[in-house]
């Protein structure tokens, strides 16, 4: 972040945009704006290139024939590379998770290659699609509450070795590998299958974003009575028995 302006990014609106995956970006947006600070948010679509100067970058999930399309157009860009390593944070769903990878099968049930920004695999899984609520436990190191999201994929996402879980499901399936996982981060990078949009679910997380991005251990309060009412409806609502 640079003259006291947080630039926003959020990236292919026109192809990765389902399940009000767009939400995420206003979330962040109003939640820096009430703490006082500047924001320029950018919606770059996919015939435009990508911003190296960003500080937050947010994508979001899309059908298979996008999926494919985005990842094509983000590796010929070849940007998002440069802003990580400009130190620049990555927040992506479902198939923005599955693209941050090093790769996925696509909507010709080919291999696609990822970014490699995200030490994981995603195949199709064999099983019944993971549809439903789902609550996990984030990563103590992250120092966030209970993960709460909608899932709906056929994705198995297998996480390598440089790669840690972002959470770990109490209900729901998450990676869909059997291990409990859900999500990937490294570093500034993170990963999840959770929509909602899962930053209105989750707000301390769009909070971690912003304190990345400001090099900062905490932000000043806002009134989050909005959020928690809606976390709390979602976290009872999973809760009930099938």
């Amino acid at each position: 972040m640079s003259d006291n302006q947080l630039r926003l990014v959020w990236i292919y609106p026109d192809l990765l945009s389902t399940y009000g995956d767009q939400g995420n970006a206003l979330v962040v947006e109003r939640r820096a704006r009430q703490r006082g600070l500047d924001v320029a948010r950018l919606d770059v679509r996919s015939d435009q290139p990508i911003p190296t100067s960003g500080d937050i970058y947010l994508i979001g999930g899309g059908e298979d024939r996008p999926q494919r399309l985005a990842a094509e157009r983000l590796r010929r860009d070849g940007h998002l590379h440069r802003a990580v390593e400009n130190g620049a944070i990555v927040f992506s769903v479902c198939a923005g998770y599955q693209i941050l990878g090093h790769e996925f099968i696509n909507d010709l049930g080919q291999r696609e290659p990822g970014l490699g920004l995200l030490d994981v695999v995603s195949v199709r899984g064999e099983g019944e699609r993971c549809v439903g609520d789902v609550l996990a436990d984030i990563d103590p190191q992250l120092g966030l509450p209970q993960l709460t999201g909608f899932e709906n994929h056929q994705g198995v996402t297998h996480l390598g070795p440089t790669a840690r879980p972002f959470a770990r499901v109490t209900i729901g399936k998450g990676n869909g590998t059997g291990d409990g996982t859900e999500g990937a981060y490294n570093g500034t990078v993170f990963g999840t299958y959770m929509h909602g949009p899962v930053l209105a679910r989750n707000p301390l997380i769009a909070d971690l974003l912003l304190k990345l991005a400001l090099d900062v251990n905490a932000l000043p309060p806002i009134d989050d009575r909005w959020y928690e009412a809606l976390r709390n409806e979602r976290i009872a609502a999973a809760q009930q028995p099938a």
